[in-house]
């Protein structure tokens, strides 16, 4: 029988150990549209004679593994594909891609033919992951992802019995989403022009915070969390050093404010009279709290975070208008470490991606719409950044935040008989002013499937 694309679906599991998935769960990647999980390449070297032939014999090098992904964003697979780009971060017992991490995420992706043939890819790293939504066309918004994988290999039954020992045999498959995915109007992009007031560059409104020395707080889409000077959390912030931005009991700056103020060793006051401010738009980043001990937020070792608002100073909620096109792009610059690996029952392999190292990530946003004004223009020219853009797919989604934008090319072609297009290219660097505050460049409150 001729085997056909169609009657191919695919499932995942989120490893622990990178290249060793655990064989117990696993769930559904969602619509493919595009999927290869058997992209091996192995570098051949051929060895020259006086023979006959050029290659009379052939040095055969390390076992390559890419994964072409590319589906539509409906159930958890495209959120795994994100947070994994992004990086994971357990808070509060759950996984969510709340920050960029120096660590490799892995999935393990289980491809099953309708007849019973199986492959299985072990180690799948996103190395670049865009999210694209095209509101000039009715196709839903996708997540297409350039994977690396560690190693792949077929059976007929899911028992990966020889190099990888994995076996997926008795392991229920996934029923597919049953909601539809998600439509460009199921996004919606917003944008704090300005740092805590209305007029662009004067910081205003915020949060006061002054710690223990040595603490430092990290402020994220979903959480803000507190840190003593070994790195641990604080647990006399809050009682266990969390603090959930969504949640009813710290979504203002007044609320979150008052708790901190009522915690021992921590000090809070509120800025520039922004209480009512929601406290998810605090900027995103790593702040140092702990110059001193004394817990005075005004003499001068505090923390001041500031809020991103629109220009009339009701938080954020100004969107891109007449949007025509987003495009996400997390780029990791993943670095491959080949070496020998060995198998669950030998023998010995060669593997191009034997370990990988995580590169630093470029987070760009990409966005064309119908022109209005000289707003972004004017940001372009005079090289001022975008406090905060949100991505919010609503309360059953998620969100994405990212901070500090710098607009680095812009382009207004005109043709004639045409609307005036403005075409943008966003790049961020995050927030703060301690350790590795750029991690915060982009932060989510995706909450991604545990192992």
């Amino acid at each position: 029988m001729v085997k056909l694309s169609q009657n191919i679906e695919a499932a995942y599991e989120v490893e622990g150990t990178y290249g060793s998935p655990p064989g117990s769960n696993l769930y559904h990647l969602g619509l493919l549209d595009t999927f290869d999980p058997r992209q091996v390449e192995r570098t051949i070297t051929p060895v020259p004679s006086l023979g006959q032939s050029t290659d009379a014999h052939h040095a055969l090098g390390p076992l390559g593994v890419t994964v072409p992904l590319k589906v539509a964003c409906n159930g958890t697979g495209w959120k795994q594909l994100l947070g994994h780009a992004i990086g994971e971060s357990i808070i509060d017992s759950y996984k969510h891609g709340n920050k960029l991490t120096t660590s490799v995420d892995s999935l393990a992706i289980l491809a099953k033919e309708t007849g019973g043939d199986y492959t299985l890819v072990t180690g799948v790293v996103p190395n670049e992951v865009t999210l694209t939504a095209d509101y000039t066309t009715g196709g839903y918004i996708t997540c297409e992802a350039t994977c690396t994988g560690y190693f792949s290999l077929d059976e007929a039954d899911a028992n990966f019995d020889g190099f990888l020992g994995d076996d997926y045999s008795g392991v229920n498959w996934p029923a597919a989403p049953s909601a539809d995915p998600l439509l460009p109007t199921d996004l919606s992009v917003t944008v704090g022009l300005t740092t805590g007031h209305a007029n662009a560059g004067t910081d205003t409104k915020g949060l006061s915070i002054d710690g223990p020395a040595g603490s430092y707080v990290e402020v994220g889409e979903k959480y803000l969390t507190a840190y003593n000077a070994a790195g641990t959390l604080n647990t006399a912030f809050d009682g266990d050093g969390i603090m959930d931005l969504t949640s009813g009991s710290f979504d203002t700056i007044t609320k979150v404010s008052d708790l901190i103020e009522a915690d021992t060793g921590w000090g809070s006051a509120i800025l520039g009279g922004g209480g009512a401010e929601l406290s998810k738009n605090l900027l995103k980043g790593i702040y140092y709290t702990g110059a001193d001990a004394d817990d005075d937020e005004t003499d001068g070792s505090q923390a001041n975070i500031y809020t991103a608002t629109d220009v009339d100073t009701e938080g954020m909620t100004t969107p891109f208008t007449n949007l025509k096109t987003v495009s996400l792009k997390i780029a990791n610059n993943n670095t491959a470490i080949s070496g020998k690996a060995e198998g669950d029952n030998g023998p010995d392999k060669w593997l191009l991606n034997n370990v990988i190292a995580r590169g630093k990530a470029d987070i760009t946003l990409d966005i064309t719409m119908t022109s209005e004004n000289e707003t972004y223009y004017d940001k372009y020219v005079n090289g001022t950044t975008i406090p905060l853009i949100r991505l919010d797919f609503g309360d059953t989604h998620g969100s994405i935040a990212l901070t500090n934008g710098t607009i680095t090319s812009f382009s207004r072609p005109l043709t004639p008989g045409s609307e005036i297009v403005d075409t943008m290219s966003i790049k961020f660097r995050g927030a703060g002013d301690y350790k590795n505050y750029s991690a915060y460049a982009i932060s989510s409150n995706l909450t991604l499937t545990s192992s």
